[in-house]
């Protein structure tokens, strides 16, 4: 094996294969990036049994080749090496790569050890990148940390038709997100998978440049495994077993008080009066008739407060109190200007949604009624306020 490839092309390359690694395996071959050289490219891929990435790159082949070598550290040659072209050989049982002036050694992994490559599902649809890659962004922060409850960890996607619904709920908050896709011939029916969500992020990310997103889907197979592709990354995901309770009781917010605010604006207000609050303690936000919000942040001495300008209509006032952080992620996943907040009450749900004007649709309930494009986000607010 021997190829020629310019560093810039390779390091990209490396770097967005090395994300499926995983951080620590019992299993060492895992640690692993494929390299295959062949006429006129040079395919990098990672694969950890829950995902698999692979990443081709032009390059100048002059033997064809396999190699397995170990993948964070073939990434930190990589970072070092100056810019200009690479030359990389396959030495007996040694990765050479070489620039003008540095020359590495890298030690192999078995080839015949490493686990046999997911087969990509088939052609299902497309999607606009920079569309997707928002979406996922949006309910993403909604979705739970603790791998012990894995359904908790992902991301519910569903295919109906020509739209596409994401959503992501840790217990405390559920983010959805509705936008188009152009469905493939082959596409027939709803699909429903959940996929694990920092995966799914990294992917969304990776390929929010693309015009068009390439999905796989195969029923026949099972279902088991999802994939994404757009310029020259391709991406299977298995999906986590089971999927997300629904959401369309939680949404019924029939009843509600509703205030309007800037949303940067209240962002930045969290931000700031947040900073004398003790872990995990409240913000309050105090809505009134009068055109203003109060937020109250501390105990006893340590306290802070700040008054924004905000509507409020169906009731006089709204004391409702939020972690703080839940309530920033809420509210810096909205592009809009400005954010409406339809309230309960203290303790009771609290549904965020752009101000209709602002490029969202007006309206409460299901989801399926209104049209794609709208994002919302529920939280629970805090039973005993500060």
């Amino acid at each position: 094996m021997e190829f020629r490839i310019d560093r810039t092309a390779l390091a990209e390359a490396v770097g967005r294969a090395v994300r499926a690694l995983p951080a620590r395996t019992p299993v060492p071959v895992l640690g692993g990036l494929l390299l295959e050289a062949d006429a006129g490219r040079l395919a990098v891929t990672g694969f950890d049994f829950e995902a698999a990435v692979r990443v081709e790159a032009d390059a100048e082949t002059a033997v064809p080749g396999r190699v397995l070598v170990l993948g964070r550290r073939l990434l930190d040659v990589c970072r070092v090496l100056p810019d200009g072209p690479v030359s990389c050989a396959l030495e007996a049982s040694r990765f050479a790569v070489e620039s003008d002036v540095t020359r590495f050694g890298l030690s192999t992994l078995p080839l015949a050890e490493y686990p046999a490559l997911p087969v990509p599902p088939a052609p299902y649809g497309t999607v606009d990148g920079a569309a997707f890659a928002t979406a996922v962004a949006q309910v993403a922060v909604a979705a739970g940390r603790d791998d012990t409850l894995p359904l908790l960890t992902g991301v519910q996607l569903r295919l109906d038709g020509g739209e596409m619904t994401l959503a992501a709920s840790d217990r405390y908050r559920y983010a959805v997100r509705r936008l188009q896709w152009q469905p493939g011939a082959a596409a027939d029916g709803v699909v429903e998978a959940l996929l694990p969500a920092r995966r799914l992020l990294d992917v969304a990310r990776s390929l929010g440049r693309c015009t068009d997103v390439l999905i796989g889907w195969d029923p026949a197979a099972g279902g088991g495994l999802i994939g994404f592709e757009g310029g020259r990354t391709r991406t299977a995901l298995r999906l986590l077993d089971g999927r997300l309770p629904t959401y369309k009781s939680l949404f019924d917010m029939a009843g509600a008080a509703v205030a309007e605010v800037a949303c940067e604006g209240l962002a930045e207000a969290v931000r700031r009066v947040a900073v004398v609050a003790e872990a995990n303690s409240p913000v309050r936000l105090d809505f009134s008739s009068d055109g203003s919000v109060m937020l109250r942040a501390g105990y006893g001495d340590d306290v802070a407060v700040q008054r924004l300008p905000a509507t409020l209509s169906g009731a006089d006032e709204m004391p409702v109190a939020f972690n703080p952080a839940y309530l920033l992620d809420a509210l810096t996943s909205f592009e809009s200007p400005r954010v409406r907040l339809e309230m309960l009450g203290a303790g009771q749900r609290a549904l965020l949604h752009a101000v209709p004007g602002d490029g969202a649709a007006e309206g409460t309930g299901e989801m399926a009624r209104e049209p794609a494009g709208e994002h919302r986000h529920l939280l629970m607010s805090v039973k005993q306020l500060v």
